[in-house]
């Protein structure tokens, strides 16, 4: 039998699509229009990929996403938004899903990241994931010649930058060109570990040393022997778990869950964040004992809206992957593209510049991308003219002043909240809906 997926949306029609489109491709699927159906499945049933949409009727989509990681570790999840929500999918991404789509739902797109989701899965690698290029900025070649500097040492070296920028990227760099290029190189998603199994994950288990444990089990630190260990989202290890890797990096031994042998480890330990480990450290969420071990060697990412030299660098990059994978000829980009490239925030970085390419070179009628392939929030905004302040007695300066108050406080409550829309609601002390119908209301792009 192929491998199965469970498509989760109250969408209808994107259900079925998705549902005839994966039988045909000789996947076993099952189809649930609510999240919590779902987690009552996979309590009983394993699959080898999730589809979820983010906004679902019964529960919030990132919410689902925690919760399925913390029943099956493993699965792998690709969450589906609307490109309004994409600072949303971005969050998913440091969740732990393994990608985010953007509606409208193209099959064929969906399908090549499922496809490189079960490689990943069984160890494989997909050369053009990998296949990475530098950028000419200033700054970013600044970044390299730091990290050829510090690979041949054995520096802890830690790497900051936002989602999507290319911490792993220059991880790996780093471990090319170490005297440890020979041995692995083990990337974990600590955000992905759940709490009860981190021990496990990074040391390794013994048979039987909790329900579950069928076998004796190597650890990452023990799979990366004389490698290289990178550690994404280091600042998500809870409190206990940063315990035991403190004590692992100081005493070069660790011991698995439910044995007393300790096993000497030798491997150079790379860690990334996008969060401020030294505030963390100082309100006591971060062990300031571990964050001065890890960050021997700091590297700052800057993120791709800040490298205006690079941005069009990446897209012809990310264009002729689009076209080797999706199997078509576009070569260009209009300028009116280019423009509102340069216009764009780009809050996910290279993964959604990579995604936005890759959506626009399948929909793409000729052999140029036109502003008609983008999504709506990447489209230049000179159709839709800004209301003026200018003149103190418009009727419309009150309601306007008031609904810029507004936003702004719903802004700073979903900064605060990291975009978990539950928990935002929370802060703001008004229901779920309530905050759904007010971003929708004021226009918000979350």
């Amino acid at each position: 039998m192929g491998k199965s997926i469970l498509i989760i949306d109250d969408d209808l029609y994107i259900v079925n699509l998705l549902d005839n489109f994966f039988k045909k491709e000789g996947y076993s699927t099952h189809t649930l229009s609510k999240g919590k159906p779902a987690l009552q499945l996979l309590q009983k049933k394993e699959f080898d990929v999730v589809l979820c949409d983010i906004r679902l009727p019964d529960i919030d989509g990132t919410e689902l996403l925690q919760q399925i990681r913390h029943i099956n570790p493993d699965i792998v999840v690709i969450m589906m938004t609307a490109y309004a929500e994409i600072k949303v999918a971005v969050e998913s991404i440091k969740a732990g899903a393994f990608d985010y789509i953007t509606k409208p739902i193209h099959p064929d797109n969906i399908s090549n990241i499922v496809k490189n989701a079960l490689k990943r899965k069984t160890g494989q690698r997909d050369d053009i994931e990998y296949d990475f290029i530098a950028g000419n900025s200033a700054r970013m070649q600044e970044v390299i010649g730091q990290s050829k500097l510090v690979a041949p040492t054995d520096m802890a070296v830690l790497i900051q930058g936002e989602t999507g920028s290319g911490k792993e990227y220059i991880a790996r760099l780093i471990h090319n060109h170490s005297q440890r290029k020979s041995k692995k190189f083990v990337a974990i998603d600590c955000g992905a570990i759940p709490k009860e199994l981190a021990a496990s994950e990074l040391f390794g288990h013994v048979k039987g040393a909790f329900t579950g444990a069928v076998s004796n089990k190597k650890g990452y630190f023990e799979q990366a022997k004389d490698g290289t260990i990178f550690m994404d989202e280091i600042g998500n290890l809870s409190y206990e778990t940063q315990v035991k890797l403190l004590r692992a990096i100081q005493q070069k031994v660790i011991t698995r869950v439910g044995d007393t042998q300790p096993i000497e480890i030798d491997v150079r330990i790379i860690s990334a964040t996008n969060s401020n480990l030294t505030e963390q450290a100082r309100e006591g969420s971060f062990r300031e004992d571990l964050y001065h071990r890890i960050n021997e060697f700091i590297l700052e990412i800057p993120p791709l809206r800040e490298r205006d030299e690079d941005i069009m660098l990446f897209a012809h990059h990310f264009l002729k992957q689009a076209c080797k994978e999706l199997n078509k000829e576009v070569d260009r980009f209009d300028p009116a593209v280019e423009s509102a490239f340069y216009a764009y925030h780009w809050y996910g970085n290279l993964r959604e510049m990579r995604n936005v390419i890759k959506r626009s070179v399948l929909i793409a009628k000729d052999k140029v991308i036109t502003t008609d392939c983008l999504p709506k929030e990447i489209k230049p905004k000179s159709e839709s003219s800004p209301i003026s302040y200018d003149n103190p007695l418009s009727e419309l300066s009150l309601r306007v002043a008031a609904q810029q108050a507004e936003r702004s406080i719903i802004e700073n409550a979903l900064k605060k909240a990291r975009y978990n829309k539950s928990e935002a609601a929370r802060i703001l002390k008004i229901d779920r809906k309530t905050l759904y119908n007010k971003i929708k209301e004021l226009g918000m792009e979350m």
